[in-house]
C-alpha cells in the first residue's frame, strides 16, 4: 500500500466517524479559547447549569465519532450492518464522556476562589522599597500580598533608600501606597 492509497482504503463510514470527532474536537478547542470572548458556553440560557454547554455536545461528538471510527475498522465495516454496530460503540462511549466532561465543566464553573484583593488589603502589609522614594516623588515598593509579592508605586513623607523596610500605612490608589519606615524586615 502506497501512500496515496490510505485514504482510500478508510471506508466511507470510517472518514464520517472520524470527521464527526473531528468536528468534535474543533468546537472543544473553540469553546476554551473563544468561550470568554464569544457567547459559546451555553446552549439557552448561561446562568442555567444544564447538560448542554458546548464542552458536553463536543465531548459527546468527539467520543461518538472516534470510537466510532475504531469500532468500524475492527469490525472491517465496508456495509451498513457493522457501521450500526459502529454507532452503538461510539454512543455507548459518548455518553459517559458526556456525563462525565458535563461533571468536570460544572465543578470548574462552581469552583471557589478567593476574594480580590483590594487596596484596603493593602493597608498594614510590610516590604522593602526596590527604588529609592525620594522626598517629593515616586520611588517603588515590593510587599507581599496574600502570600504573593506585589511592586507598587510608594511615597512617603521623608526620603527612603534602597533596601529599606516599609509599612504601608495608605493606599491611594490600586498601584500606589503611601509608606513609612520600619525597622521591622519585611516577610
Amino acid at each position: 500500500m502506497q501512500a496515496g492509497d490510505t485514504l482510500a482504503a478508510v471506508s466511507a463510514v470510517t472518514l464520517t466517524f472520524l470527521v464527526i470527532g473531528g468536528l468534535g474536537l474543533l468546537a472543544l478547542a473553540a469553546s476554551l479559547v473563544f468561550g470568554e470572548i464569544l457567547p459559546l458556553g451555553h446552549l439557552g440560557h448561561p446562568d442555567v447549569s444544564g447538560p448542554w454547554s458546548l464542552e458536553v455536545i463536543a465531548g459527546f461528538a468527539g467520543a461518538f465519532g472516534f470510537a466510532g471510527a475504531v469500532a468500524n475498522e475492527l469490525l472491517f465495516g465496508r456495509t451498513s450492518v457493522p457501521a450500526f454496530a459502529a454507532a452503538a460503540v461510539g454512543a455507548v462511549a459518548a455518553f459517559p464522556t458526556a456525563y462525565i466532561v458535563w461533571r468536570f465543566s460544572k465543578a470548574a464553573r462552581n469552583m471557589r476562589t478567593d476574594a480580590t484583593p483590594t487596596r484596603t488589603d493593602l493597608i498594614g502589609t510590610l516590604g522593602v522599597v526596590v527604588t529609592a522614594i525620594p522626598a517629593q516623588g515616586y520611588g517603588e515598593v515590593r510587599v507581599r500580598l496574600r502570600g504573593e509579592p506585589v511592586k507598587l508605586n510608594a511615597r512617603a513623607d521623608r526620603p527612603i533608600p534602597l533596601g529599606a523596610h516599609v509599612f504601608v500605612v495608605e493606599a491611594p490608589s490600586d498601584t500606589s501606597v503611601v509608606v513609612e519606615e520600619t525597622a521591622l524586615p519585611a516577610t
